[in-house]
């Protein structure tokens, strides 16, 4: 009888649904790794991982940065949510956007993406994202070289790009997304007609179509790694059912009757299920990285100059963020600190669920590093100063976490050379124009 040892720490477990072929992919197990935990068997260490994470409008001024530098830095009330994850997250406060021109929300957003402040005369904007840079390096062994969500009902809320014609496109749907990930084997995940058929993957556990392969496999193996399996195998099937629910249809209600028909809301844009897919495409993102089906992934809770919504309010985030009245007691608008408030709760959800799968002592956060984006500073008077930047996870050691970092009125476009730099990516310099540097934050890399 073959030894859990003998098993490939990229070994996936097959089955058929509906006549197709699943595959799911198996977390990391202490049998895999090294008796610290911190490197495969082999001695190679375990792969980093990297993503992007979008919000619009940025941060009420005064109330996100800071006051001490540092480690031992202080959660102002914007990110106060964030207090109990301080040690794994960098603030990195005092950078700018230099923008030439153009719509800021654009602009802002493609200098912090893409370090493009301008095209060349006659060109077109269009320079590769920062998380296509780092796909080309860390991305190219994984069945997906990165994944995108957007958690706003349009698949055109997308910061990855190739160039200016060459956008990945976002997934919408965590049902969708479930099937694009569990999906039958050997479909091309960039084919334009992608169409996947979420009731199948979901009506149908994935984890049904592998569950005798998945007895099998859990008798070799030790009895931490069989609570790990366990552990994850239930997460993942929790996922399932909360999808399965989303599918079904609702139990019919006597007093309800049809009203006449009125212009059609915009899909998603309800900032309540903005958030609750958020979780759910969380999980959906962790189990990806844990089970290796990509090492890069880049989420979007909201899009440059939000068009998310209060339930039962016209008004959109970004519409409000002119247009509110800054109260006088707080000294900022409170329907669009509502917003950001939500927005931070979103990235919160985000660490607890990377925290929480288990990789031998560490965590996926351990060896992941996520940089939080935004395209204005304040969205109020489209202020592109003092940016709101932040990270968190240390990807593997080489990152140092828990520090506020002053950037002393320098191009943003520092943030994205340190992280691109921390990844692997060879390149002394990042940005055009007036954005242009050489300068990493040194103080963050370990």
């Amino acid at each position: 009888m073959s030894s859990y040892h003998d098993f490939s720490r990229r070994r996936v477990l097959r089955g058929l649904l509906g006549g197709s072929a699943v595959s799911v992919g198996l977390p990391l197990l202490d049998c895999y790794l090294n008796s610290n935990g911190n490197a495969f068997a082999s001695g190679e260490a375990l792969p980093v991982c990297f993503g992007t994470w979008f919000y619009g409008l940025g941060m009420n001024p005064g109330l996100w940065e800071p006051t001490k530098i540092g480690d031992k830095y202080d959660m102002r009330s914007c990110m106060a949510v964030l207090q109990p994850h301080r040690d794994q997250i960098n603030v990195i406060s005092g950078l700018t956007a230099h923008l030439e021109g153009g719509n800021p929300h654009a602009t802002g957003a493609r200098v912090v993406t893409t370090g493009e402040t301008t095209p060349p005369s006659g060109a077109v904007a269009g320079l590769p994202s920062i998380d296509t840079l780092i796909s080309d390096v860390i991305g190219k062994q994984t069945r997906f070289r990165s994944l995108e969500v957007a958690c706003d009902g349009s698949a055109r809320t997308s910061i990855s790009q190739r160039s200016g014609s060459s956008i990945n496109p976002a997934e919408v749907s965590p049902a969708a997304f479930y099937t694009r990930i569990f999906g039958p084997d050997f479909t091309d995940p960039n084919a334009a007609d992608f169409k996947p058929d979420p009731r199948t993957m979901v009506e149908q556990s994935a984890l049904s179509a592998v569950a005798d392969q998945r007895r099998q496999f859990a008798k070799n193996l030790g009895a931490v790694d069989r609570a790990r399996l366990d552990e994850y195998f239930t997460s993942l099937r929790s996922v399932e059912k909360q999808l399965a629910i989303q599918l079904q249809k609702p139990a019919p209600m006597a007093a309800c009757t049809i009203p006449a028909k009125g212009s059609d809301a915009e899909v998603g844009t309800d900032v309540t299920n903005a958030v609750a897919n958020h979780k759910l495409f969380s999980a959906l993102i962790a189990h990806a990285l844990a089970c290796g089906q990509t090492q890069v992934f880049n989420m979007a809770i909201s899009g440059a100059a939000s068009n998310l919504r209060r339930a039962g309010n016209t008004s959109t985030h970004h519409i409000l963020s002119h247009e509110e009245v800054v109260d006088p007691v707080t000294g900022y608008q409170p329907n669009v600190t509502w917003f950001q408030e939500r927005y931070m709760e979103a990235f919160r959800d985000l660490l607890v669920t990377l925290g929480s799968i288990r990789e031998g002592d560490k965590t996926l956060l351990d060896r992941t590093l996520v940089y939080a984006m935004t395209d204005v500073s304040y969205g109020r008077n489209h202020s592109t100063k003092n940016f709101p930047v932040f990270t968190a996870g240390s990807a593997g050691g080489r990152v140092k976490t828990g520090l506020h970092i002053a950037g002393n009125g320098d191009t943003i476009c520092r943030a994205g050379l340190t992280v691109q730099q921390i990844m692997g990516v060879r390149t002394g310099t990042w940005g055009t124009t007036l954005n242009q540097t050489s300068k990493p934050l040194s103080e963050m890399i370990a």
